[in-house]
């Protein structure tokens, strides 16, 4: 019966004891998602000696933090993990369950989803409740990012999404405590276990571009892999990050990683510089959010005039490098 399902659960997400930044944007969510459902967010805290975290998760807006403290779940692992979250669905019954769209996230929602036997809609950008039912309105693009489409679940409880980093807005920090409930499922080793021998970190000196305050982002418009030089001296200027449009990753001039859009990273940085690039409603749902978007295009009808802030028409080979001067020299004169 759907009826006994209530309330808005979150998977707060930490690796090394660090709470990963998409757990507290979806708690941020989940208040809006509770007020319209006049219920309670939830927490679930999972790992080994991370019980001190559930009072951060209080700060954010949780009203409750479930609890889950075992040797087993020391390092991520599908099956413990799983086995831990279906538990607490079972025990608490939660109307909607909330997952960041990262690796772990979307290794571990659907397997979850399986057990619970509910439906899963992955990757979304958009949550809403319908007035009418009640039911979570999950959106999400499909087909390539060429449309928009809206989910819902509305025969199964609970229901679950998987939510991309950077879509939702972070909540700011409160004085606000959380109830903390702690909870013990047992744990029995299976052949779905597995047996971590190594943990390799990569390091990386590219900057995560949803963490970014300031991105340089490059498109089609830049010509060719190495004209990206002159977006990364000016990202070096004005310290910043470069970021590029879908077109730049397929023709592979730039990793994956640094695509903004609907089928690459949602951002929100303090200042967008859109270079090169036309402004494609799937690009632009990936960073229309920015606070500040400032654009360079030498097609003066191009579609990201629309939304920037600022907007410079012109040859961005020319342009580009005599503002990365004027930038390194109102730098020195300050200094």
């Amino acid at each position: 019966m759907k009826e006994q399902y209530k309330g808005i659960y979150v998977f707060a997400q930490q690796v090394d004891g660090h709470i990963s930044a998409v757990s507290y944007e979806l708690i941020g969510k989940a208040k809006d998602l509770a007020k319209a459902r006049g219920c309670d967010v939830t927490a679930i805290l999972l790992g080994y000696n991370i019980s001190h975290l559930a009072e951060e998760l209080g700060a954010y807006g949780a009203d409750r933090v479930i609890v889950v403290d075992n040797p087993a779940l020391e390092v991520y692992m599908t099956e413990p993990y799983t086995h831990a979250i279906t538990e607490i669905i079972r025990e608490f019954k939660p109307e909607t369950v909330l997952y960041g769209a990262t690796s772990i996230g979307r290794d571990l929602a659907p397997r979850i989803s399986a057990r619970v036997k509910t439906g899963l809609t992955a990757d979304c950008t958009g949550l809403e409740i319908d007035e009418a039912t009640g039911d979570l309105r999950m959106t999400r693009p499909a087909f390539g990012g060429n449309i928009m489409a809206t989910i819902l679940c509305s025969e199964h409880r609970p229901q679950m999404a998987t939510v991309r980093p950077g879509v939702m807005k972070k909540p700011e920090k409160s004085n606000s405590k959380a109830k903390i409930i702690t909870f013990a499922p047992k744990f029995e080793a299976n052949n779905r276990y597995v047996d971590v021998t190594d943990v390799v970190m990569r390091k990386t000196a590219q900057c995560d571009i949803t963490e970014a305050n300031i991105l340089v982002s490059g498109g089609r418009g830049v010509g060719c892999p190495e004209n990206f030089k002159l977006l990364q001296d000016f990202a070096e200027a004005v310290g910043g990050t470069i970021s590029s449009s879908r077109a730049c990753v397929d023709a592979g001039w730039v990793a994956k990683d640094l695509q903004v859009g609907q089928t690459g990273k949602t951002v929100r940085p303090t200042v967008y510089f859109a270079i090169g690039i036309s402004g494609a409603i799937q690009h632009i749902a990936g960073m229309e959010e920015s606070d500040i978007i400032i654009a360079i295009n030498k097609d003066e009808s191009a579609p990201i005039f629309e939304i920037a802030d600022y907007g410079v028409v012109g040859d961005l080979h020319k342009i580009l490098p005599m503002l990365t001067e004027r930038v390194k020299q109102a730098r020195a004169d300050k200094q």
